[in-house]
């Protein structure tokens, strides 16, 4: 972990989670387009995958907005279970940094 500490500033987690949410956010707002167009889709494999990374919230976000992929239930239990799993893992390393 010691690499990584001069990168894992506050500015440069905040720049991360701004760009990562707008990528997923954009993502959706794309698909939805290409889906009324008929046209080649992004797949839902990368759209969780970008919520996986960080991109939780731009992705409720953009089915939201967008609404887009609202109905898929395997599609939203699958983004359910990656925002708990982001979670719990934050609440672990909260409680992890609480007792070092």
């Amino acid at each position: 972990m010691d690499v990584f500490a001069p990168f894992l500033t506050p500015a440069n987690v905040a720049i991360y989670a701004i760009a990562i949410n707008f990528v997923a956010f954009a993502a959706f707002g794309i698909d939805k387009l290409l889906a009324e167009a008929n046209a080649r889709r992004i797949s839902e494999a990368r759209l969780l995958g970008l919520a996986l990374i960080g991109g939780s919230a731009g992705a409720y976000a953009g089915r939201r907005l967008f609404r887009h992929k609202t109905r898929k239930q395997p599609f939203s239990n699958q983004l359910h279970g990656i925002v708990a799993l982001q979670v719990v893992a934050i609440a672990a390393l909260a409680a992890w940094r609480f007792i070092a």
